[in-house]
């Protein structure tokens, strides 16, 4: 393996580290409780999302927050078609569940937020656009 290779490797691992870190910043949590946050909103969003935005935004992560977006995914069983807030949010605790949110939707804003920072702006009103107002409203606005 060359050097290449592991510095693309390494500066990877520093991107999403980044990523947990800003995310852990943002809500004044652990490194390990924002992974864990990070992932299961990624998670939903991904089966949320209609495929070709789903797509888009896999694009523009960075290459292991990627790999976290596409873990566990079972194409043939998504897109979640009834897409309501509720759900979205429900799934969230589901993931928490030993370790209950006290806010769920400031969580999910928390990476909504995160993901408004690091993603173009014509791809994140793509997303927005995509969801139903309810959960629309838990993404920061321009």
């Amino acid at each position: 393996m060359g050097s290449t290779s592991i510095a693309t490797f390494t500066q990877a691992a520093q991107q999403a580290q980044q990523w947990v870190n800003e995310l852990a910043d943002d809500l004044e949590w652990t490194d390990r409780r924002a992974y864990h946050l990070l992932r299961s909103v990624l998670h939903a969003l991904r089966d949320w999302l209609p495929e070709e935005e789903m797509a888009d935004l896999s694009a523009q992560l960075p290459a292991l927050i990627r790999g976290i977006y596409f873990e566990g995914w079972k194409p043939l069983e998504t897109p979640v078609w009834n897409r309501k807030k509720e759900d979205f949010i429900k799934r969230i605790q589901e993931a928490f569940a030993d370790d209950l949110l006290n806010d769920p939707d400031e969580a999910v804003a928390a990476v909504f937020r995160l993901l408004d920072r690091h993603v173009t702006h014509g791809e994140i009103e793509d997303i927005r656009n995509s969801m139903k107002k309810p959960l629309r409203e838990l993404w920061p606005a321009d």
